[in-house]
């Protein structure tokens, strides 16, 4: 198996409340969406959406909600005042900021913010890495 990931989808309780919360944050819809699966194309990882319910059956696992699934997804940043517009623009679409921004121990600038399903992103910047 290659090292690699192509999709990432995320079983979402409301389509259309989750659907809006992205394009809020500017994302746009890729074609590749059908139906009640919602792609957002990541420059090379497809995002997706879909009903929590129906994804749980597909894979045979009943969906049993808990706090915390330890999994965050990142956003990375070119620089601190971006972190900061980004979490602005969360917040107004619906999110829920978990940890404001902040200085990190490690020399960087994060905050933590749940979409409308709970699901945690960082929204982090950080001076070691380049970004493309």
């Amino acid at each position: 198996m290659e090292q690699r990931i192509t999709v990432i989808t995320l079983g979402v309780a409301d389509l259309q409340r989750s659907v809006r919360f992205y394009e809020q944050l500017g994302w746009k819809r890729s074609d590749k969406s059908t139906g009640d699966l919602i792609v957002f194309d990541m420059r090379g990882i497809l995002f997706a959406l879909y009903p929590i319910q129906e994804l749980a059956a597909d894979v045979t696992i009943p969906h049993e909600p808990s706090r915390f699934s330890g999994i965050t997804l990142a956003h990375n940043t070119y620089n601190e005042e971006e972190v900061a517009k980004i979490m602005a623009q969360v917040k107004k679409s619906g999110g829920s900021i978990i940890k404001p921004p902040q200085h990190t121990s490690w020399g960087g600038y994060s905050g933590y913010f749940a979409d409308p399903d709970g699901y945690v992103f960082e929204v982090t910047y950080n001076p070691y890495w380049k970004m493309e």
